[in-house]
């Protein structure tokens, strides 16, 4: 008898899991099966817990870095990183090709101020990015077997949840209009930006990949007064009644997903404006600017629920229309929760922020009657649709 053998699953370790670029590489390896990941933080650093993450590991995402501080740190704090987490390797994987395994492959989330040609390669920060990813792919030229190692050196990187005034100047716009305030711009150029979910996915295939080496990385090269615009029509056009902006542009659905972040939760849910008439009640659920969709309706049976998944880019829209239901959404690797009580009596619209896992339950005594809109069509082969518990599973008690 014949049996297909089972697919060995792959241990990936995420430095700076907690920040803005590791939280986003977690949440994409969660959609990957087989890949089992492990978080380790600037604290683990200093104990074994690096060491013991590594011993077995297939994958190693470096993201861990500093990049605001005072000049002594961006440029020797970057570079300690690096060496220590190239001693934890060569303690904990040296010889293991030998021994009939494989040895990890590393990818290093660097910075293009690294470059040569960028104008602030010279700075501290660009120094001591320059000189970290020469150390990590140093470490796999000499550490023989199979091992990999490739220093991607991106652009500015923007998305969802990053810290205004930290990140990126998109989150700091972003922040600031959501909350109806006006940007400010005192240095306008074009400049190249990346949405972190891609910079994500280049960092998965460059490590499944094995690949080797320095790997410049390119944006969307935008004007920063342009970005400022975009989010300022996107804004205008959403938060009065929730109608859906042009986005046909490259970064218009990763800025838009930005926006909708900064605007969570204090925006929502979005109140519709029923017209009512000896006739009954109309209300409007969708209207979209210079784009389709899909919509969907469905019937939910009294205690049912539907849902428990997340998305990485779609925009899902919640809409009861008859009975009572709860909301519930938790963002990812979190225990950041909200729930949303709604009736059909007085509908509201709820847009399902990404990378948070969401569901809706009946909670009436009839069936309940919900619209359901994405702003793509669905695709079976790429629905962008990943199974995920709001409520995670109780932890059993180790003995």
């Amino acid at each position: 008898m014949n049996s297909t053998p089972t697919q060995r699953r792959l241990k990936a370790v995420v430095t700076g899991a907690n920040g803005f670029l590791g939280w986003h590489l977690r949440a994409r390896l969660l959609t990957l099966p087989n890949i089992d990941t492990y978080p380790i933080n600037r604290t683990d650093f200093a104990t074994h817990a690096l060491e013991e993450a590594l011993s077995d590991a297939d994958l190693v995402f470096h993201c861990a870095g500093i990049n605001r501080s005072n000049e002594h740190e961006l440029n020797n704090g970057n570079i300690a990183l690096a060496n220590r987490l190239v001693t934890a390797l060569e303690s904990t994987v040296s010889g293991r090709y030998t021994a009939g395994k494989r040895e990890p492959a590393v990818v290093y989330a660097g910075s293009n101020h690294a470059s040569p040609e960028h104008p602030n390669s010279s700075t501290p920060y660009g120094h001591g990015k320059r000189q970290a990813g020469h150390i990590i792919t140093e470490w796999a030229e000499h550490a023989g077997g199979e091992a990999s190692a490739t220093d991607l050196r991106f652009c500015g990187l923007f998305g969802e949840h990053g810290r205004p005034d930290y990140n990126s100047f998109v989150a700091t716009f972003a922040h600031t209009i959501a909350h109806d305030g006006e940007p400010r711009i005192t240095d306008d150029r074009e400049i190249p930006l990346l949405h972190v979910g891609e910079a994500c996915e280049r960092m998965i295939a460059a490590a499944l990949q094995r690949t080797n080496g320095i790997r410049e990385q390119t944006g969307t090269m935008i004007r920063i007064s342009e970005v400022a615009r975009t989010l300022e029509r996107f804004h205008s056009v959403y938060a009065p009644t929730g109608e859906i902006p042009d986005l046909n542009s490259p970064l218009g659905i990763p800025l838009f997903n930005t926006l909708r972040a900064a605007m969570w939760p204090h925006a929502y849910p979005i109140p519709t404006q029923p017209n009512t008439d000896e006739r009954g009640t109309l209300i409007e659920t969708i209207r979209v600017h210079g784009s389709s969709g899909q919509v969907f309706h469905s019937t939910t049976n009294p205690g049912y629920t539907r849902g428990n998944h997340f998305h990485l880019n779609k925009i899902e829209r919640f809409q009861v229309l008859h009975g009572t239901a709860r909301i519930c959404l938790r963002r990812v690797l979190t225990n950041e929760r909200i729930d949303f009580d709604v009736t059909g009596d007085t509908p509201v619209t709820i847009d399902m922020p990404t990378l948070w896992t969401h569901n809706i339950t009946n909670t009436g005594t009839t069936p309940l009657h919900t619209m359901f809109w994405t702003n793509e069509l669905y695709d079976p082969k790429n629905p962008d649709t990943t199974p995920h518990p709001v409520d995670p599973a109780p932890t059993t008690p180790q003995p």
